[in-house]
């Protein structure tokens, strides 16, 4: 069994969850969101807390129990509170500018390149060299920050690139003349 798994989820104020068929919707202030259960997984709502339990003992079935557990309690997380990251243009010339809905980007490439936001998610500026990716999907907002810092990440040497905002980057030493 699932250490995980074993733990209640605590509904934060303001969220509610119920099972619907075989999803479990989690409503909040900011939004709603859905998780879907697998076959071997039992969800219960009983009054402040979300119960998984599994129905076997079969090898994908413990694994689904924690992984269930942790996307539900994501979904309160996100619904009452959500996710922010913030990324860092680090070099000379490299700037963000909104364009749109989305931004543009200017890292050193032969053009600029644009970035739509992914459904859910809010892209801001701040100066012109940070970016702020908000929204109740923790898995959207990370893969949205993901595909912006692929674009120009960190260069070793320099350490030129887009990095994340507490990201620190190990730089190596380069050449040295005999």
């Amino acid at each position: 069994m699932s250490r995980i798994g074993r733990k209640p989820v605590e509904l934060l104020d303001g969220a509610k969850a119920e099972v619907v068929a075989k999803e479990v919707v989690v409503r909040g202030p900011k939004g709603e969101l859905k998780v879907l259960i697998p076959s071997g997984i039992a969800v219960k709502v009983e009054e402040n807390q979300v119960i998984v339990e599994a129905k076997n003992q079969e090898n994908q079935t413990k694994a689904n129990h924690g992984l269930v557990r942790s996307l539900i309690a994501n979904c309160v997380e996100g619904v009452t509170k959500g996710y922010k990251k913030t990324l860092k243009l680090v070099g000379t010339g490299y700037r963000v500018a909104t364009k749109g809905a989305g931004i543009e980007l200017a890292v050193g490439l032969s053009h600029k390149v644009d970035v739509t936001p992914r459904a859910g998610v809010k892209l801001s500026i701040e100066g012109n060299d940070t970016i702020h990716i908000e929204g109740i999907d923790k898995q959207s907002v990370g893969q949205q920050s993901a595909e912006i810092r692929a674009i120009k990440p960190p260069e070793p040497y320099l350490g030129k690139g887009i990095r994340y905002e507490d990201e620190v980057i190990i730089k190596k030493q380069g050449k040295t003349a005999a």
